[in-house]
């Protein structure tokens, strides 16, 4: 792991995400590009009328100022942190900045859920999610010296995410985490025997050329599976497939994956499919 992106805004949750990205980044060496989006529009920039270039350069000092504060942090001290101030929120553009630089990883803060309120839906991690060919690493809470050993895996092992599965195999073994890959089994149409689903887990595996374990845990939805699962191995980290521009639904079916995000305490790691 070489470079990672943390796109900041100045909230308390870029700041979590900006300290898990500098655990990250001491534990494999790597270095911070740190993103602020300037919502300052076209013509706000060339208009001649009400609005004067010397002010589009005030305001881009001003946030370049901003940013140089906020990252003056002493958990950063030993990291190479590049502080990047884009003019438009778009945010098509980190996944652009990314990949120009060759990033392996995306962190960002996300408010999560409170009380019915589901935060993350229509958030800005959501739309970078939605945008980005570089896994994206959601976090909600201030984490301490955040280390990846124990990594869950979920998905439904249909040929599409095998993709996504080699990202989240590679992505574990460069942290040197345990990956656990599990299919969540439910009651209805796609309720599977054991002895089913084991074959339909084989299948996938044979196809990864992959031979890590994998098993089936049963539950009343795949959202609650995934959380159960995942806290009785007190993981780490969950990891799922996502369709890129289509967002995380779709992920098993309906809005699965932004319900899992929503909902989860652990850090959810999202890999394009």
């Amino acid at each position: 792991m070489k470079t990672i992106v943390v796109p900041v805004d100045f909230s308390e949750q870029s700041g979590y995400a900006l300290k898990v990205a500098a655990s990250l980044a001491k534990q494999k060496g790597a270095n911070i590009l740190a993103i602020h989006m300037l919502e300052l529009n076209e013509a706000m920039m060339t208009s001649t009328e009400g609005f004067h270039p010397e002010q589009t350069v005030f305001l881009i000092k001003l946030a370049e100022k901003r940013l140089h504060k906020f990252l003056d942090k002493d958990y950063l001290n030993g990291i190479k942190v590049t502080p990047v101030i884009k003019h438009f929120k778009v945010f098509g553009e980190v996944n652009d900045i990314a990949k120009k630089h060759g990033a392996d990883l995306i962190v960002m803060g996300s408010h999560g859920s409170d009380g019915l309120k589901e935060i993350f839906v229509g958030s800005n991690a959501e739309k970078v999610v939605r945008h980005s060919d570089v896994p994206v690493l959601v976090v909600k809470d201030e984490m301490e010296n955040f280390q990846i050993d124990t990594f869950v895996f979920a998905c439904n092992f249909k040929t599409e995410s095998l993709g996504a599965f080699q990202k989240a195999k590679d992505f574990a073994a460069k942290l040197g985490a345990n990956l656990h890959l599990v299919h969540i089994n439910t009651p209805g149409d796609d309720f599977l025997s054991t002895k089913d689903g084991f074959e339909k887990i084989n299948k996938y595996l044979s196809k990864a050329g992959s031979e890590v374990k994998a098993e089936i845990y049963n539950d009343y939805s795949v959202e609650k599976g995934v959380l159960n699962y995942s806290e009785s191995l007190n993981a780490d980290l969950i990891g799922i497939p996502t369709h890129g521009r289509k967002g995380l639904s779709h992920f098993f079916m309906g809005s699965i994956g932004e319900d899992i995000t929503n909902h989860s305490t652990i850090p959810v790691m999202t890999f394009k499919i």
